[in-house]
């Protein structure tokens, strides 16, 4: 049953990470594409997690953690330039 649901899975997410690129691309503004690009560091590490659940490798997991922990941070820097024009107070 595994071996069905994985590209399956594979092939969902893989469209949701091209419409969060195109949304990317497209923006019409700049809060708009600051979501498309969180959104799509969490289709990425799904990604991430899904290779290794095929593969059988804990390496993808902890590189999954990795791009979490640098997505949340680029989200707030991004963020936090938005709202005030500077990242470091």
């Amino acid at each position: 049953m595994l071996s069905l649901v994985i590209p399956v899975a594979f092939a969902l997410v893989a469209a949701a990470v091209a419409m969060n690129f195109w949304r990317l691309l497209r923006g019409p503004s700049a809060p708009d594409r600051i979501l498309a690009l969180d959104t799509l560091y969490v289709n990425t590490i799904a990604l991430l997690v899904l290779l290794g659940i095929h593969l059988g490798s804990a390496l993808y997991f902890e590189a999954a953690l990795l791009i979490a922990l640098m997505g949340f941070v680029g989200t707030v820097a991004l963020c936090k330039y938005l709202l005030r024009g500077d990242i470091i107070e």
